[in-house]
């Protein structure tokens, strides 16, 4: 069973940075894709981005401004987060799953969540 653990999120203003990680507890982490979600209340969770090797995908309400990385050696996936705006306000979840389409979609193992506030 794949354990996620993110750390990182906080109260920032707007324009500020934040970057997130995820430390995952999974034999051969370099062959599983890593994801990020996120989910404000009310609302259903949505994709942020992925990455798989070194394929990286993005949600267009994020393009240019965050970036997904990851370390294989370290077993962790990175959410560089720059330009931060108020609507970006979300509980952000790590995700991982062997496959990069599926993890956009459905992924099989998610992180406990940490929260991401920004102010105007």
């Amino acid at each position: 069973q794949v354990q996620l653990v993110e750390s990182g999120g906080g109260l920032v203003q707007a324009g500020d940075s934040l970057n997130l990680s995820c430390e995952a507890s999974v034999r051969d982490f370099h062959t599983y894709a890593m994801g990020w979600f996120r989910q404000v209340p009310g609302k259903e969770r949505e994709f942020v981005a992925a990455i798989k090797y070194f394929r990286a995908d993005y949600a267009n309400s994020v393009k240019g401004r965050f970036t997904i990385s990851r370390d294989d050696a370290k077993n962790t996936a990175y959410l560089q987060m720059n330009s931060l705006k108020p609507e970006d306000t979300a509980v952000y979840y790590c995700a991982c799953d062997p496959s990069f389409w599926a993890i956009q979609k459905t992924p099989t193992s998610w992180g406990q969540g940490t929260q991401v506030t920004v102010s105007s």
